[in-house]
């Protein structure tokens, strides 16, 4: 299996495909947040990583000023023209750990499926650094996995494919324990009223809707060529001799944390 310490910018070659097979989030986890923090035309937000932008217009919509920060080029150009009308929406180009973010300025600091990638003692003292006292992190992703719904021979099938060419099966499913443990992270870094919530939903592909999926996965994208198109074939066919379609079921964590007052 390729290092993930290497995986970070792969994402960047796979924008067109990344934004069509990408899943946005649930209402409920917005309504969430913002039960937590305020938004309007005089708030301000940051975006760790807005990929292709499937968690932004819920934030932009308040009238909120959006800076998003993004390591990808192709990912970047996508986002500018995507949200051109939005005049409260900026873009940098670059590493969070990078960029230059005013203090204390933020009111809404949130990260959808890419704050893993930041070193967590890089990442939770800037974050902290630049929201205002009161100031909420929203750290939250989307961990899909086969639903047990399908058929038991193709989800066998498709194990013995992953440990053929990839060396590993599916992970577990994502729990509850591990958003609790996620969530109290916050508080070695001064953060303080922390709380977590998953959202449960379902989506089924055709076989080739799935191959495109999981062509916007890293570690997917990095395997060899040939070890990945024959990884990708054999799903394809496995989905197609057990009735054409593939349904997975995604679990998606939110956790939040407040910057004292």
């Amino acid at each position: 299996m390729p290092n993930t310490a290497n995986l970070k910018g792969t994402f960047d070659t796979a924008v067109s495909v990344y934004e069509k097979f990408r899943p946005g989030y649930v209402d409920e986890l917005y309504q969430r947040i913002f039960s937590h923090v305020s938004l309007g035309p005089t708030s301000k937000a940051v975006e760790i990583g807005i990929g292709a932008g499937q968690a932004t217009l819920p934030i932009l919509r308040t009238g909120c000023q959006v800076k998003a920060v993004e390591y990808g080029e192709n990912f970047s150009a996508l986002c500018r023209k995507k949200f051109q009308d939005y005049p409260n929406f900026l873009l940098i180009t670059g590493k969070f750990e990078d960029a230059l973010l005013e203090e204390a300025s933020c009111d809404l600091v949130y990260s959808a499926t890419a704050f893993h990638w930041i070193p967590e003692e890089i990442g939770y003292p800037k974050v902290f650094s630049i929201l205002k006292k009161g100031g909420v992190f929203a750290r939250f992703a989307n961990h899909p996995l086969p639903d047990k719904s399908n058929p038991v021979p193709l989800s066998e099938e498709i194990d013995a494919l992953y440990e053929r060419y990839m060396g590993v099966s599916h992970p577990a499913e994502f729990c509850e324990e591990k958003a609790k443990e996620l969530s109290e992270i916050a508080l070695r870094y001064g953060f303080e009223e922390t709380s977590y919530a998953l959202y449960h939903r379902t989506r089924t592909f055709t076989a080739r809707d799935y191959i495109g999926l999981l062509g916007t996965y890293s570690d997917h994208i990095a395997l060899e060529e040939s070890r990945r198109k024959a990884l990708f074939t054999g799903i394809e066919q496995a989905i197609q001799r057990y009735g054409g379609t593939i349904t997975l079921h995604d679990t998606i964590d939110l956790e939040l944390a407040k910057k004292p007052e």
